[in-house]
């Protein structure tokens, strides 16, 4: 088979995956990915082993504690080399909220007043609160808004809000309601021309393909793992150069011992070292529908992104060009994922009808959704949409398959 002919095998994916035969779930269609995903068997398999024979405090000599140590640093090493960053500058925290938060907080000492601080009002709160509070340390906020046509944030408008002022620029990867996935590298590339901090958040993005990030360029980067197939817990990278120089958050004799220094606590144990079963399945999907199997894991992500890329545009875009032609439906982004230009996250509101009510419908035909702002309220409340009743979202992943499309779209034919 020619490699570019090579298909995502959906039923080997959703053989991997309890979910999709527990009594509870199976016989629905889920299509609430970008609130959180379901979990590879390798993920409950790791845990469930850590919770079993090594709940114990890790970094003793004795064999349980040594191994739930190894283990801890195992799962950092490998998720740090999925997306080309150094062990020493990922930290695994309870949300990309608290993550971001934190890191917030230990940039402060470099603001001082009249620096300015450029949001997006495109992005979920968790990447707008954190910096927006930095008002309180003399910061001024910039609004970089996006185009009230396309909803797309332009590359254009940013250059003239940039000035010797600006110290930190907060930018979402992917909209998780506009589904539009940002340029970060030319986004970087132009905000270093003028030494300011990157801060990406690939909440809606890596749940598609995980990034690498040293190409993107940022100084940092958070997404959540438990929308990567993992639990509850969020990835914060930072680059070696700037982890190193923020002031110590933690106890104090952790001085200098980045980037532990930044988050108070440090991470839940048996979750942390549930994240060795993304890996694992990351690296089993490349093994099953690749033949070369002796690279290194970035390079299997890679192929593994495209296959993935390819699958969610096969699934998605029949519903994007459903409700683009819905005369009824005003449905919010791009009408069509080509080149990954955008998310299968897909969010739309009727003309007749309340979101509530078709989320509601959806239900009871046994499609997994819901309505809401789904925290990005800002960018509801710029395009014209009632916060409270919110957008109906439909957002899959990879493991979504041509029926959870098909389900869906006859569901939306009998509204």
């Amino acid at each position: 088979m020619a490699l570019q002919n090579i298909k995502l095998d959906i039923d080997y994916v959703r053989s991997q995956f309890p979910a999709f035969d527990d009594p509870l779930s199976k016989d629905w269609s889920f299509f609430e990915n970008a609130g959180g995903s379901y979990v590879p068997k390798n993920v409950i398999d790791k845990l469930t082993e850590f919770m079993t024979s090594t709940k114990v405090q890790p970094y003793a000599e004795y064999p349980m504690s040594k191994i739930a140590g190894e283990n801890m640093d195992k799962a950092t090493k490998l998720f740090a080399e999925m997306i080309n960053a150094k062990n020493n500058e990922i930290l695994i925290g309870g949300s990309t909220s608290i993550n971001l938060y934190v890191l917030s907080n230990a940039l402060k000492s470099f603001i001082n007043p009249g620096d300015e601080v450029i949001v997006t009002n495109q992005d979920h709160e968790a990447n707008i609160s954190p910096w927006r509070r930095l008002k309180d340390y003399g910061a001024n906020i910039i609004e970089w808004k996006f185009d009230s046509n396309d909803h797309e944030l332009k590359i254009t408008d940013l250059k003239k809000l940039i000035n010797s002022k600006t110290k930190i620029l907060a930018v979402t990867h992917c909209s998780n309601i506009v589904g539009s996935i940002n340029n970060l590298k030319e986004i970087s590339n132009l905000a270093h021309e003028n030494k300011i901090i990157v801060i990406g958040d690939g909440v809606s993005y890596a749940p598609h393909g995980f990034p690498n990030v040293k190409e993107l360029g940022v100084d940092f980067y958070t997404f959540s793992l438990y929308k990567t197939y993992g639990p509850h817990l969020a990835l914060l990278y930072g680059k070696e150069e700037i982890l190193k120089n923020l002031p110590n958050q933690n106890h104090e004799f952790l001085e200098n011992n980045y980037p532990y220094t930044i988050n108070p606590g440090g991470p839940n144990h048996e979750e942390l070292v549930s994240l060795i079963g993304i890996y694992e399945y990351f690296n089993n999907l490349h093994d099953y529908h690749y033949k070369n199997k002796n690279i290194n894991i970035l390079s299997k992500i890679k192929k593994i992104n495209d296959l993935i890329a390819k699958h969610e545009e096969e699934i998605a875009n029949p519903i994007l060009e459903y409700l683009h032609n819905r005369s009824d439906i005003n449905l919010i982004g791009k009408n069509i994922i080509k080149d990954k230009n955008r998310a299968p996250t897909v969010s739309f509101t009727s003309k007749n009808k309340t979101s509530k009510e078709i989320s509601n419908f959806l239900v009871k035909n046994k499609i997994a959704t819901r309505n809401d702002n789904f925290y990005a309220w800002r960018c509801l409340k710029s395009l014209g949409i009632d916060t409270e009743d919110g957008v109906v979202r439909l957002s899959m992943s990879h493991y979504n398959n041509v029926e959870d499309t098909e389900k869906v779209i006859n569901a939306l034919k009998k509204i």
